[in-house]
């Protein structure tokens, strides 16, 4: 969750909250998250992702950033829109119906926040994940996932009367008044079982250890594009050397850094220095016209 600096909007209106979701679509491009529920308020946003690649830090800073200038810009704005860090807590994925409360809670947030009429059902509020868990999975962004929570909430299948079963079940909680409690996670660090709480400080005592470099299947943003890198390389027929030797706007570079944009959160610093593409600005520039060109069918 994250709020607006000083509590102030971060969307000033239906264009801002569809440019936010486009672009959440392309962090999860970049990081492979899955998103289970996100909720859209006014000055705030809550979202329930998954991290198979352990990037959370690296894909938050990508996507709180790039639509941070995307809204200033759009406004004619500057400076800070999020009040500093992004609040995160690790939730228990065992099955156990910790991922369904964490996901409710988001889904009911409409309703805690009074922005339904009276007769209205969840499904109008339009800016919150629950209605595409309604819609049929070509209805649905491909990084939205919703089988995981069917799946806590008893239902095995996502069919019609699967979907009409959570539509149900959810109504059905929210007229009987029964909200997710999560006063008790408000400032923690986790939502999960003791044993939960417990493996997790383990983990952290284990990797406090002097010369510990953490799981060694985690795979840093960094190593995702080394791996692309040498993917390229491999695609060309290029060495080190020849990458290293071929001028700086030559153009089978510039596609290799397009594709480092599009599929990683490495910066432009980063980029131009590995692919030997001098500097930043320079790198900048020639993205942006190879993009004018390719819209323009140039």
């Amino acid at each position: 969750m994250s709020r607006g600096d000083r509590r102030e909007a971060i969307f000033a209106d239906d264009h801002d909250r569809q440019r936010f979701l486009d672009t959440l679509g392309e962090a999860c491009a970049k990081t492979a998250w899955q998103v289970h529920a996100w909720c859209l308020m006014r000055n705030h946003f809550h979202m329930v992702v998954e991290t198979p690649q352990a990037n959370l830090v690296a894909g938050m800073h990508w996507f709180l950033g790039v639509y941070t200038m995307r809204f200033n810009h759009r406004h004619q704005e500057f400076g800070h829109l999020f009040s500093g860090r992004y609040k995160a807590l690790l939730v228990d994925g065992s099955g156990d119906g910790y991922l369904k409360t964490v996901c409710d809670y988001v889904h009911l947030n409409p309703v805690r926040a009074k922005l339904l009429a009276a007769g209205e059902g969840l499904r109008a509020y339009r800016w919150s994940s629950f209605p595409l868990y309604l819609s049929p999975p070509s209805g649905r962004p491909a990084w939205l996932r919703v089988d995981r929570v069917l799946g806590e909430w008893g239902i095995p299948k996502d069919s019609p009367a699967g979907r009409q079963q959570f539509e149900r079940r959810l109504e059905a909680r929210r007229q009987a008044g029964e909200q997710p409690d999560f006063d008790p996670y408000k400032a923690g660090w986790c939502v999960g079982s003791e044993e939960f709480r417990e493996e997790l400080l383990a983990q952290v005592r284990e990797t406090a250890r002097p010369g510990h470099r953490g799981p060694e299947v985690r795979e840093s943003a960094e190593a995702k594009a080394e791996g692309l890198v040498r993917e390229e390389l491999e695609r060309l027929g290029w060495s080190a050397d020849d990458l290293a030797a071929r001028r700086k706007g030559d153009p089978q570079k510039l596609q290799i850094a397009q594709r480092l944009r599009r599929e990683t959160t490495m910066t432009l610093a980063w980029i131009a220095g590995r692919l030997h593409m001098g500097v930043p600005s320079h790198l900048a520039c020639l993205l942006h016209r190879r993009n004018k060109q390719a819209a323009g069918g140039g």
